[in-house]
């Protein structure tokens, strides 16, 4: 894969409370992708970037938020997210990448 594509696939590790006790107890990490990024397409970025074994991805079409400023409204923009399983013995220390 295009190393160029890579980076445009994996935008950023997504870090809330639910990921941190995905990482813990799933051996999961979860990111922010491209919305026309496919599972494929991620298993083998995340592979590549990350040197790990990837087992499973799930992904999942964020919705952005309406928003009002004062009397303006506004809309924030739709994202995608990925569950990357990874395979046992292996792991990708998200806390040291920051997010």
């Amino acid at each position: 894969m295009n190393p160029e594509r890579m980076y445009q696939i994996i935008k950023r590790p997504h870090i809330s409370e639910k990921s941190a006790l995905l990482g813990d107890a799933a051996n999961q990490a979860v990111f922010q992708v491209a919305t026309d990024a496919n599972k494929s397409e991620i298993k083998q970025a995340v592979e590549q970037l990350f040197n790990v074994k990837v087992a499973d991805v799930r992904t999942v079409n964020m919705k952005g938020k309406s928003k009002r400023m004062g009397m303006r409204s506004g809309r924030r923009s739709d994202w995608k997210k990925a569950y990357v399983s990874l395979e046992q013995g292996h792991e990708i220390d998200l806390a040291s990448l920051g997010g």
